[in-house]
């Protein structure tokens, strides 16, 4: 595992490092490196047994979840992909029907696909799984994201598999600093390794 900072970093100096490494990294080279982890992920049980998989439309230089979601499409599995309700500032999860319903919204999360579209609830999470973004993750699946929070609203009820696609040189070899209420992964998937992080109960 990759990373030489430590707990004493705080989680903004933790994102501006790993954005920057990202940005730095060869497009090219990352791309190969994501199509490694693609075949890892094939590899996860979980991902492959799910009907519903949750994805997210990536910012920046995360990694480039289109193939997943064509993927899903292909094997006529159910998609969702998460909106933030500005009325009340939480992400809900929508299922998405085809690809030309994917449009972004605020914070680079999708739109719901119609107006009268209504968000999936955690009866239709049960044997779902769930794709987390992430600059940079720990071992224990804690992670440094983006720093709204979000996503750790949202996993704190959610009752299906947490799963952080992640290139090796951003899983960090010390523990990231975190809080009572973020939510860490259950299962990290890089370039050369599936990781467990924690067992489901």
């Amino acid at each position: 595992m990759a990373s030489s900072y430590g707990t004493d970093a705080s989680k903004a100096s933790l994102r501006q490092n790993y954005l920057a490494l990202c940005e730095q990294m060869p497009k090219d080279f990352s791309r190969h490196i994501d199509g490694s982890v693609y075949r890892m992920l094939h590899m996860l049980n979980s991902y492959n047994d799910a009907e519903l998989v949750l994805c997210y439309l990536p910012l920046h230089e995360e990694i480039d979840t289109r193939p997943i979601i064509d993927e899903v499409f292909a094997a006529n599995k159910r998609l969702a992909l998460p909106y933030l309700d500005p009325s009340t500032s939480q992400m809900q999860f929508f299922q998405i029907e085809n690809p030309k319903q994917i449009t972004r919204g605020a914070r680079g999360l999708a739109k719901p696909p119609r107006p009268d579209a209504t968000p999936l609830d955690e009866w239709d999470f049960l044997g779902s799984v769930c794709f987390v973004p992430g600059l940079v993750f720990d071992g224990e699946g804690h992670r440094v994201g983006y720093g709204a929070g979000y996503y750790d609203e949202f996993l704190a009820f959610y009752p299906g598999e947490k799963i952080g696609l992640v290139r090796s040189v951003q899983v960090s070899s010390n523990p990231l600093p975190h809080d009572d209420h973020d939510i860490p992964v259950d299962v990290l998937v890089t370039e050369g390794s599936i990781w467990r992080c924690r067992t489901l109960l």
